[in-house]
């Protein structure tokens, strides 16, 4: 039966789950660009290897060390040893922290990590003996082992651990803490954890507060774990556990998980192309369903936290709006309910809190993008009224150190720009300002297209003359962004290819192609020769940067001066290059899927260049036939075919302009490509 439906799976033009391999990510980059620009944190994927279903709360994953400080990932696919089994709420792909979390040692003692013995796969990870399988809230493990160690993960050793001897119930409290505004604080809440197990305790030891190791009776067979989590309560915990995972049936629960993954990823169906690209295309289709995280029970409303919003707003909340609207707008309304509770619209919120840790304002453009596509599940007027805020006022100043609100905003509304003197205190990252500057101006477009839809006529006026205020920070004489002073004169330095203290993990060579709300407007700044000869030089003298997110959309943008030939080259060649089927086979952090939604986008053969607008760009697709399969039943059909000259069809009109609309997506219509 199994082969009958591992047939059937194929047929289907879908890779079977087993066949994908959750650690690509897991090691430094071997792409040869990676280390260009990139350096230390910023060439590692810093993904996981890890079992869950999509927008999991829990990853279930091996650990190969018990930190849980900043930039520690939980498993490095170079770490000396293997320590065991974690359950997580590290942000995959991020540079972020571990928090709440909690730890399984088999035998109480880590061995040395051998990649021989591990089976890594969405639904199944195993090491030697010692198998783990698990949902969004539980998760079940089959041990060789008699003895075994239970902890919390945590650097302030204020966890709080409990056994229940007529139970044998091992139940668990590990306070969440947070960083970057307001570090090493209490967030206001707990992770929560019951543990059970097939065998009975002989004993128990605690190690500190925050350990126990545990020693079981010998019986016949396997040790069986099952392990509940919960963001609200004990009770929470053990009724997400008796929902997801009620019985110690290993194998059943496996099954179920893979069939979750069977149905997300059967949602693209993908023939013909090079077996190894689709290997990678649905790896990354996984990797980027796993953020932002789901923080509500399994009986409770849809909430989520951990949104990564300066990297996720570019791809991976577009993806969304394709594959999972209805999620996408319950996701919209974890921010708005974010703002009811806080009162600002957040900014990069994660564990529960505000945080300024990156730069923008982009719960703008997620939610905009949303509407504009037509998610209406969510109080869109609530959600306008908390951008608005965002785009006018400022915080008293404790709530302004605490993470809420814009950076700097009296200074931009006043100039027009951030100026190279307005340090932006209270941010992660300091100082940033041209690149804080292009941002807004584009979340300020943003704001103005739900300022328009909502009746809002004079902040659409005002939104919209702010969205032009990219050109503040472009220096005319040289036509690349550059930092700029006070009195309104730009810096005479030749650094468009440096790393500066006024640009975002990046040059100004990357943020000068960052205007996705006017690239018309971009394009005669700069002049069409010369915007097609840079671009020209950015992939052939190495100056892109895959690895981190600013210019991801940069090979798109030859369709805006009507040469979708090099679009296409350009794009096949960072598939090439950047992202591999080996555990260094991505360029850069992947930071909450949005390197993968990058490559899924790319394998499609369109991708959003400017979210908000409901618009994509084409590029080239990776398979000779694709089908989406979309929520309202239609199905949204993409053909590849050889031709002697590039040209686009829809249905059976040839497209003059290589962009299709979000609208040709939900109706189900058929694109051609002709590509030489």
């Amino acid at each position: 039966m199994k082969l009958i439906a591992l047939f059937v799976t194929l047929l289907a033009g879908i890779l079977p789950v087993r066949e994908i391999d959750t650690r690509i990510g897991c090691a430094v980059a071997d792409s040869p660009t990676a280390s260009i620009f990139g350096a230390g944190g910023e060439v590692v994927g810093n993904t996981l290897p890890c079992v869950t279903t999509p927008n999991g709360m829990t990853y279930w994953t091996p650990a190969t060390c018990i930190s849980d400080q900043k930039g520690v990932t939980p498993y490095r696919w170079e770490a000396p040893e293997w320590m065991g089994f974690r359950a997580s709420h590290w942000l995959d792909g991020s540079a972020t922290q571990d928090y709440g979390s909690f730890f399984i040692i088999p035998d109480c003692k880590p061995v040395p990590l051998d990649h021989s013995q591990e089976e890594a796969q969405p639904g199944y990870y195993r090491y030697g003996g010692h198998c783990l399988t698990g949902f969004g809230r539980s998760a079940i493990m089959k041990l060789e082992c008699k003895k075994l160690t239970f902890g919390a993960n945590t650097q302030y050793n204020d966890a709080n651990l409990s056994w229940d001897r007529e139970t044998g119930e091992i139940r668990a409290e590990n306070p969440v803490h947070r960083i970057y505004n307001g570090w090493g604080k209490l967030a206001g809440y707990s992770s929560w954890a019951v543990v059970r197990f097939n065998k009975p305790i002989k004993a128990v030891k605690p190690i500190g507060r925050i350990m126990y190791e545990i020693e079981f009776e010998d019986t016949p067979g396997p040790l069986l774990v099952r392990m509940g989590t919960s963001f609200t309560s004990l009770e929470g915990a053990a009724a997400n556990l008796e929902s997801e995972i009620p019985d110690w049936d290993f194998d059943a629960a496996r099954s179920r998980v893979e069939a979750i993954w069977e149905q997300r990823l059967g949602m693209i169906e993908v023939e013909g192309g090079d077996p190894q690209v689709k290997k990678h295309f649905y790896t990354s289709f996984w990797r980027a369903s796993l953020s932002p995280r789901m923080v509500s029970d399994i009986d409770a409303e849809p909430d989520f936290d951990d949104f990564n919003l300066w990297d996720t707003f570019r791809a991976l909340h577009p993806l969304h709006t394709i594959i999972q609207p209805k999620r996408s707008g319950e996701m919209m309304q974890a921010l708005v309910r974010k703002y009811e509770r806080g009162g600002w619209m957040p900014i990069f919120p994660m564990w529960g809190s505000y945080t300024s840790a990156m730069i923008g304002d982009h719960a703008a453009s997620v939610i905009a993008d949303a509407y504009t596509k037509g998610i209406r599940n969510f109080d869109y007027n609530k959600a306008w009224e908390g951008i608005r805020k965002n785009c006018s006022e400022t915080p008293c100043d404790s709530l302004y150190i605490d993470g809420r609100g814009r950076r700097a905003l009296e200074v931009y509304m006043r100039l027009g720009f951030l100026p190279l003197e307005e340090h932006v205190k209270y941010a992660f990252h300091a100082n940033e300002q041209t690149s804080r500057t292009l941002e807004y101006a584009y979340d300020d477009w943003c704001a103005s297209l739900l300022a328009r839809e909502l009746g809002s006529k004079e902040d659409y006026k005002a939104l919209t003359a702010r969205a032009g205020n990219w050109r503040n920070v472009f220096d005319p004489r040289t036509r690349y962004a550059q930092g700029r002073h006070e009195d309104g004169t730009f810096l005479d330095e030749d650094n468009y290819l440096k790393k500066t203290s006024f640009i975002t993990e990046g040059t100004p060579c990357h943020y000068s192609w960052f205007v996705p709300q006017d690239i018309p407007g971009l394009i005669e700044f700069v002049g069409r020769e010369l915007f097609e000869e840079r671009l020209d030089l950015m992939f052939s003298e190495n100056r892109y940067w895959h690895g981190n997110e600013p210019g991801n959309q940069i090979a798109y943008l030859y369709d805006y001066i009507g040469r979708p030939e090099k679009c296409q080259a350009a794009v096949q060649e960072i598939m090439r290059t950047e992202y591999r089927n080996s555990p260094g086979g991505l360029s850069g952090n992947d930071d909450a899927g949005q390197l993968s939604a990058w490559y899924v986008f790319a394998c499609l053969g369109f991708y959003p260049v400017c979210p908000g607008s409901a618009e994509y760009a084409l590029g080239i697709p990776a398979f000779d036939r694709i089908t989406i399969h979309q929520e309202n039943g239609r199905d949204f059909t993409i053909n590849r075919k050889a031709a002697s000259k590039t040209a686009f069809k829809l249905g059976c009109k040839r497209l003059k302009r290589p962009f299709i609309s979000h609208r040709d997506i939900t109706r189900g219509k058929t694109l051609t490509f002709y590509c030489r």
